[in-house]
């Protein structure tokens, strides 16, 4: 499993934008921080309650992926479907053969499909934040919002750290 410190696989996949048109997401196109999260299913229920929470990220990011192994064009589907996802202002990406899981170690063996994986990338690619879980739990936007504002600060963040707080000393 690729964890804190490693560089972030080289990656390009088809997928679809925040218009709902079909485009290219690649390693080249990230910003100076990233998310990037995985989650197992389209057209499932926990899903759309944490992609549709993960525009809360860009706040602070202009990059924002969400990624599972189903394709391109089940995603535009989805989102048409969809109402909690239908306008989204981030980009679902397809991870068809599940390349990338398998890269970072993030596959249920059981399942066939991805972690519920977090990643914080900074601008060199490198992953200075990670989380993975359950299939059947879903994740915290906010928190993840808070690590991200903490990892910028550039300092010792404690415990429940916020912007404005001071560093640890």
């Amino acid at each position: 499993m690729r964890m804190v410190g490693d560089k972030f696989p080289s990656f390009e996949l088809q997928g679809v934008n925040s218009n709902n048109e079909m485009c290219t997401v690649d390693d080249w196109s990230l910003a100076d921080w990233s998310v990037i999260y995985f989650y197992p299913k389209d057209f499932t229920f926990i899903c759309p309650t944490e992609i549709a929470a993960m525009d809360i990220l860009l706040e602070e990011t202009d990059e924002v992926i969400g990624i599972s192994s189903d394709n391109e064009f089940c995603k535009a589907a989805w989102k048409q479907a969809n109402g909690a996802i239908r306008h989204i202002s981030h980009t679902l990406a397809a991870d068809t053969g599940l390349v990338l899981a398998d890269q970072l170690g993030i596959i249920d063996p059981e399942a066939n499909v991805c972690l519920r994986a977090t990643y914080i990338l900074d601008s060199e690619g490198v992953i200075q934040h990670m989380s993975v879980n359950a299939l059947d739990t879903g994740r915290n936007a906010n928190e993840i919002l808070r690590t991200l504002k903490a990892l910028k600060a550039g300092g010792l963040t404690g415990c429940e750290w916020q912007p404005g707080d001071e560093f640890v000393a």
